[in-house]
């Protein structure tokens, strides 16, 4: 694909921003450099991949870039299989044909979707150095718990938000879960993990089983923390 901007550009419109009620349409700019077609938030993932196919049909194989600008809505409205679908019958449709496809998902969203994707994306980008850098500490430094925050990260990260204690144990942080994959020792020592991570802080007040504290809790480094995980697996 040559370099510099594109010489054409179209936009698939069914956020929020167009309401259910909105009509199909499509707009095409004087010179044909942008076209835009709004579909509004009630149109289904496969009249999504249609219009989107529309606007692909007449390109040549490997010339066109393809973004999701965000499916974080999708996965907060109608759940992470939603979103995952969706991301997978993308990717089914448009392989061969675009040049790259690329997906954002901001940090609001379920972290369940990055973990469950991570598999499928050729990489995972948006990660910063400084905690790269701490991941690949804790990695070679204590391999063990390593493995424990790589596998449930996302499930760690679910639970502290949804538990409403202050400074609780592992297994009443691990109470809140439904249908956990992780026993409240693995996710103890996922939590451990996150704490080496600067996610969270432990309780000092006690001398019984670890107490974590949830209001130190950073979420933003949390989500950190994950992305940087996969965006490791995902080149390994």
């Amino acid at each position: 694909m040559a370099a510099g901007p594109p010489n054409r550009e179209a936009v698939v419109d069914a956020s929020d921003v167009a309401r259910s009620g909105t009509a199909a349409s499509t707009q095409v700019v004087p010179n044909g450099g942008l076209a835009y077609t709004v579909l509004g938030r009630a149109a289904g993932g496969e009249r999504v991949l249609d219009a989107v196919a529309d606007h692909l049909d007449d390109a040549p194989s490997g010339t066109v870039d393809l973004l999701i600008d965000d499916l974080a809505p999708v996965a907060e409205r109608e759940g992470i299989g939603s979103a995952i679908a969706f991301a997978n019958r993308l990717s089914d449709r448009f392989e061969g044909q675009a040049n790259r496809i690329a997906i954002g998902y901001s940090f609001e969203g379920p972290a369940e979707f990055v973990s469950r994707i991570g598999a499928r994306v050729g990489s995972v980008t948006g990660a910063d150095a400084e905690t790269v850098a701490a991941v690949e500490r804790l990695s070679r430094d204590d391999p063990t718990t390593f493995g424990y925050v790589r596998r449930h990260w996302d499930e760690a990260k679910r639970g502290i938000e949804e538990c409403d204690r202050n400074y609780p144990q592992s297994k009443q942080v691990h109470a809140v879960l439904a249908d956990p994959e992780t026993t409240p020792r693995t996710l103890g020592a996922a939590l451990s993990g996150l704490v080496t991570l600067g996610a969270l802080d432990t309780w000092s007040e006690t001398v019984g089983p670890t107490r974590y504290d949830l209001t130190a809790y950073r979420p933003n480094r949390a989500w950190a923390v994950g992305v940087a995980i996969e965006a490791d697996a995902a080149d390994d």
